[in-house]
């Protein structure tokens, strides 16, 4: 088996997109389509050769994918599985974090951020061809919202 190498330049333009399909779906209300499985709830994102589609299933706990092909190929993919820990989540927040990542993590959302009395926190192992990270939402200091997550390239 002969493995596909990716080049920098190609990784920076799947990152670009990967953004750009993030604050385009779910984490901004919007392109919510037709579910593709019994009781999931789905976003698609299209431009130029590029499609992005996540699916989940679930609600206060939940598991669920987003994957990316490019001229009609798979190029990327990332499962996540996440639970609700208390009452004082909050979604809107959760979907402003998620708003917020960037080039240095582009996996789910940015490394820390705070708004009033939510804070953020994501880490990752790995780089944005072969990931495993991790998520959690706090009130105060209290948890109340956790995510485990990984992906990379396909070849």
């Amino acid at each position: 088996m002969q493995i596909k190498k990716t080049s920098a330049e190609n990784i920076g333009e799947l990152i670009q997109f990967r953004l750009e399909a993030n604050v385009n779906t779910y984490a901004a209300f919007m392109n919510e389509v037709e579910s593709t499985r019994l009781d999931s709830h789905d976003f698609c994102y299209q431009k130029d050769d590029w499609t992005y589609h996540d699916t989940y299933v679930g609600g206060a706990q939940f598991a669920g994918e987003e994957a990316i092909w490019k001229d009609g190929k798979s190029v990327y993919a990332m499962n996540y599985m996440g639970r609700v820990l208390s009452k004082d989540f909050s979604g809107k927040f959760l979907k402003a974090a998620l708003r917020h990542a960037d080039k240095k993590m582009p996996y789910r959302g940015p490394e820390h951020y705070e708004d009033g009395v939510f804070t953020y926190k994501c880490s990752v192992n790995g780089d944005f061809t072969w990931f495993q990270g991790y998520e959690e939402i706090f009130f105060h200091d209290k948890k109340v919202y956790e995510c485990y997550f990984h992906g990379g390239l396909i070849s």
